[in-house]
């Protein structure tokens, strides 16, 4: 796979310290007064978000030009994360992708400069391999400029091994919720340094709790959030990615962390 020239990312203003969206773009009826005006669910969303994750990449490919339109659709500011496909990471778990990963990135370019990160989510049962690992992140980190975020769910990725091999490979580790390992929770992996390849991201998935993808998240659990955000020294982009999404609670709860932290 050859390496592409970087992208020429659209400027966004410096006014965005956090970017908050869901797991897709899906208006609840109950919200539609909450993102009003005219449009496609997002056009309408992205007038009140700054960004958004596909995870519908994850489940089945899309074409270039329903990328393009996408990105045609959402503001200057506005980006994309989009998940790697479940035949990279879960089928194939993390081999003999080479094929798969180029049709992906192929598509996914159609965003253009809104595509700011690349999600890798990988299965529970995927043990940490060295080798297997980092021959991966090489190759997408030649085919796809931008950041690139792994969220592992094997206790062999939360290790001092883990953490070289993520920082080598200037890969960031996403924070989850619930966290099912020590560490889980937290942000790790690449923090970015200014000789870096590509940018890090501080990027955190909530997907609800106690019931996974169903449960809201309560005013206190967000306000703690919003003040751990407000502490924490990060890269320029900081993004908080509410998944749960099965029960409509996704959005209620971004646009309450989005008013959080509001300055």
């Amino acid at each position: 796979m050859t390496r592409k020239a970087p992208r020429t990312p659209v400027p966004a203003p410096a006014a965005a310290p956090v970017r908050i969206g869901t797991a897709g773009w899906s208006i609840p009826a109950a919200l539609a007064d909450a993102m009003p005006g005219e449009g496609t669910h997002l056009e309408r969303y992205a007038r009140r978000m700054n960004c958004v994750e596909i995870n519908s990449s994850f489940y089945r490919p899309h074409r270039m030009p329903t990328y393009a339109r996408w990105a045609d659709s959402t503001p200057d500011d506005f980006r994309f994360a989009v998940k790697v496909p479940k035949r990279i990471t879960h089928e194939s778990r993390l081999e003999g992708f080479d094929e798969l990963l180029a049709a992906f990135v192929d598509e996914a370019d159609g965003l253009g400069g809104k595509w700011a990160v690349a999600l890798v989510q990988l299965p529970p049962s995927l043990a940490l391999d060295d080798k297997v690992a980092g021959r991966f992140f090489e190759r997408l980190g030649e085919a796809y400029g931008g950041a690139i975020v792994c969220e592992p769910r094997h206790l062999s990725w939360f290790t001092p091994q883990a953490d070289e091999l993520l920082e080598r490979c200037e890969v960031s580790r996403a924070a989850a919720d619930p966290a099912k390992w020590p560490h889980a929770g937290e942000p790790g992996g690449w923090t970015g340094s200014a000789k870096a390849r590509r940018p890090a991201v501080l990027y955190h998935r909530w997907h609800g709790s106690p019931r996974v993808y169903w449960s809201a998240y309560d005013t206190d659990w967000l306000r703690e959030r919003a003040q751990e955000l407000s502490q924490r020294p990060a890269p320029a982009d900081r993004w908080c990615i509410f998944d749960n999404t099965a029960s409509g609670a996704a959005l209620p709860n971004a646009l309450q962390l989005q008013t959080l932290t509001s300055p």
